[in-house]
Order: structure tokens, then sequence, then C-alpha cells
């Protein structure tokens, strides 16, 4: 069974924190998958890896320049589709059962708004 502050612990772990604006999710365990899966390919085939992340960065300048709606920004969007495909799942997180409600509720927990003393309550003598 997971604690409070990891309510997904597989197959990817997920670590839910409170910050004062309101949540982090650690997705670091997820995100090595992808990172050893990148590692995996390159070893593979790197100068194919290489030259297809260096055209997405061609790719991903062209639109900065031309708009999200230009023919570069949709060939990047297509191209980082295709490497979340072979890579990280379509970047999508799996997450199964009673973790599905274990993390709704450590988010539900960190995002109601807490009560904060009045004036008369903080200070007031009894």
């Amino acid at each position: 069974m997971s604690d409070d502050r990891t309510p997904v612990d597989g197959p990817f772990r997920v670590h839910v924190e409170a910050i004062p604006a309101g949540a982090t999710l650690d997705m670091s365990h997820y995100l090595t998958s992808v990172l050893l899966n990148l590692a995996a390919a390159a070893e593979e085939d790197g100068e194919g890896l290489l030259a297809e992340l260096v055209h997405i960065a061609e790719c991903a300048r062209q639109a900065a320049h031309q708009g999200s709606d230009s023919h570069a920004a949709h060939e990047r969007d297509e191209r980082v589709a295709d490497l979340l495909a072979e890579v990280a799942n379509d970047g999508k997180v799996p997450v199964y059962g009673g973790q599905v409600l274990r993390l709704a509720e450590r988010l539900t927990a960190i995002g109601t708004p807490k009560a904060v003393p009045g004036p008369r309550q903080a200070g007031a003598a009894a």
C-alpha cells in the first residue's frame, strides 16, 4: 500500500506534495523510464535519433517565428508525437484501480481551501 505522499505506486510511482499555490506531481519514475527508452533508441540508432531531435528543434525554432498554425509547428507536433509513441507510451502514465481514488483524494485534500482564522480567533483571549 502506498503512503499519503505516494498515492500511485505502480507501474510508475507518482509522488504528490502540497506547495503554497497548489501541488507538485513528481513524475520522475516515469521520466526515468522515458530516458532509458531514449538511451536504448540511441544505442540502436544514435545517428538517426540525433537527426530526428535536431529536426524537431529546427521545426520548433521555425514555429516560434512562423506561428502555432504554421507547417513547421504541425511537423514539429507530428514528429514529437511519433517520438512519444516510440519511447513514452504516447506520454500517458497509467494509473490503476484504487490508485485512481488515492490520487484523487490526495489532490482533493491539497486543493481544498483551508480555513484561515479571523482576527478574533487568532488573537482573542478565551
